[in-house]
């Protein structure tokens, strides 16, 4: 197999945010949007599954000896090349029209995210990364100009700004108990919920984001993003998130300040 360059697998990446777009843009409030509930209550659109299913029959196309896991047709991470596809984060914004979703592709390489690209064409912004390149946003129409990315400075939790994506699953997968007592130390807390929140770290709008349970292809973009912006992306235990058990994003002081409230939780269900 020929060897791969991090900026072509980039730009293969940058593309198939592409092919996500033509199918998501005109699909996003269309009136005869079709919407079916998966056996974990959960919906899923004909977007999602169009979407999942382009950007896999093309990169079967460009890369076929490397590896694909996404949210709708399946797949798992294989050791070497995997690619990752949530391919709308958000659906229940996207099916009730509010703007706030993205297609999520990453590049996995031995388990590391190595290449990154959440592109949100409702929101006219797309975010990407790739170890070793910087972060980048680009907001505004296709050639339009790039912007470096940088977590923030701050270094205490009272001067941090929080978010979360639903404070109902802290009961479920960690504890309630441990998300608020972080909330109470911090200077205000939010929920942007799902991608939105970890981008906005890695931007520097934002200075923590936590979640209590994520799946690879919602926190492998992202990981990447935050992590070449300066920035720690862990579990909630400070290993790799990409096992499932939570997402914390910040930059390093903070990180490591949010994990030691957390780590106060005396286990899932915890209130």
């Amino acid at each position: 197999m020929i060897p791969v360059s991090p900026l072509d697998d980039l730009e293969l990446a940058l593309r198939m945010g592409d092919i996500a777009d033509h199918i998501t843009g005109p699909r996003f409030r269309a009136l005869d949007l079709r919407v079916r509930e998966k056996p974990d209550r959960t919906p899923v659109t004909d977007a999602d599954t169009a979407v999942e299913t382009a950007v896999r029959e093309a990169l079967r196309s460009a890369r076929p000896h490397d590896s694909f896991a996404g949210e709708e047709t399946g797949g798992s991470v294989t050791e070497g090349r995997t690619w990752l596809v949530d391919p709308i984060d958000g659906t229940k914004n996207f099916l009730r029209g509010v703007p706030v979703w993205a297609t999520l592709i990453a590049l996995l390489q031995d388990g590391r995210p190595t290449v990154g690209v959440i592109s949100a064409p409702a929101l006219y912004s797309r975010w990407w990364a790739a170890a070793g390149r910087g972060a980048w946003l680009r907001r505004g129409p296709a050639g339009s100009a790039p912007l470096p990315l940088r977590v923030s400075a701050r270094k205490s939790l009272a001067d941090a700004y929080l978010s979360t994506t639903s404070t109902r699953t802290w009961d479920v997968f960690h504890s309630r108990a441990a998300y608020l007592r972080l909330a109470e130390e911090c200077w205000e807390d939010r929920a942007f919920g799902d991608f939105l929140q970890h981008c906005m770290v890695a931007e520097g709008t934002l200075d923590i984001a936590a979640e209590p349970v994520v799946n690879p292809w919602d926190i492998a973009a992202v990981q990447v993003l935050v992590t070449e912006s300066g920035g720690a992306c862990t579990d909630l235990r400070g290993g790799t998130p990409q096992g499932g058990t939570g997402a914390l994003s910040a930059n390093p002081q903070l990180h490591r300040l949010a994990l030691k409230v957390l780590s106060t939780a005396a286990g899932p269900g915890t209130t």
